[in-house]
């Protein structure tokens, strides 16, 4: 099942950022940084091969360079979504051609390229692939630095996009590079979203009953520790545990069913290392 998901999310990643490039990227000349950019680039200068087609070639070029540094299964996911967004963008150039803006709106489309690149970038990362290209040096970078991959990213993507001044202009080039730091900044917001967990702490009369829910239905560890309240002089267990968002709602609804008036502090976690995590 966990597979699955991860196969599932693949290629959600691989559609949201194919649409962004076919749709909004390519028409604009958004040289957004990447394999993308870098095809957008040259295809003005020498428009012998398409953008899918020099994405694959380039593409090809890099994933050779990542097999000596990148780990297998992190290789073999970006193999994997590298050759699909260059045969979807392939089938989108030939099904639906555009040779010019949707909306005549650049800095909507900008922010629309932006949203669907960033947000499938970082699906991808979420799940140790890549969409290939210099997203792979992105992700080296990160493995030796332990930078966010969306400041790898904007490394990257940003030496790129100063070329788009001198081949596209002004206009186009400062587009290109606020679409670089926006996506940058995007990839950090999702990814830190998509491992955003929660830390819950807990005082209750069934405090038994709960650590054993959690422990046994949650497979979550707790750690328990005393506290003195400060109205009561009482001393109470106080439960301290981390866990998923999803199993954080199931926690509430099973203190909730039995003990109404428990206390419950929960926080959002960011990162967490560890057993059963990262």
């Amino acid at each position: 099942m966990k597979k699955l998901y991860s196969f599932i999310l693949i290629n959600l990643g691989v559609i949201l950022v194919s649409i962004g490039i076919v749709f909004f990227k390519v028409p604009n000349n958004f040289a957004t940084g990447g394999v993308t950019g870098i095809s957008i680039i040259i295809n003005k200068l020498e428009p012998v091969f398409s953008v899918g087609t020099l994405m694959l070639i380039i593409n090809i070029a890099l994933l050779a360079m990542g097999m000596l540094f990148a780990g297998f299964e992190f290789e073999l996911k970006t193999m994997y979504s590298t050759i699909l967004i260059s045969l979807v963008v392939w089938f989108l150039e030939k099904k639906y051609p555009i040779k010019s803006s949707l909306t005549g709106d650049m800095m909507l489309e900008l922010f629309l390229a932006i949203l669907l690149l960033g947000a499938g970038s970082a699906i991808l990362f979420y799940q140790n692939a890549s969409s290939g290209g210099t997203d792979i040096i992105a992700k080296i970078l990160n493995q030796k630095t332990h930078w966010h991959i969306g400041k790898t990213v904007l490394i990257v993507d940003l030496t790129i996009s100063m070329f788009a001044i001198f081949i596209f202009g002004l206009k186009i080039g400062f587009y290109s590079i606020l679409g670089v730091v926006l996506k940058g900044f995007l990839i950090d917001a999702v990814i830190q979203g998509l491992h955003s967990s929660k830390q819950i702490l807990i005082i209750s009369n069934k405090s038994e009953e709960i650590k054993i829910y959690i422990l046994h239905e949650l497979r979550r560890g707790v750690t328990i520790f005393n506290a003195i309240g400060g109205n009561t002089n009482s001393e109470r267990q106080v439960i301290n545990t981390v866990m998923s968002s999803k199993e954080a709602v199931r926690l509430r609804k099973y203190i909730k069913k039995i003990d109404t008036k428990a206390f419950m502090i929960v926080d959002n976690v960011s990162e967490i290392y560890g057993k059963g995590f990262i």
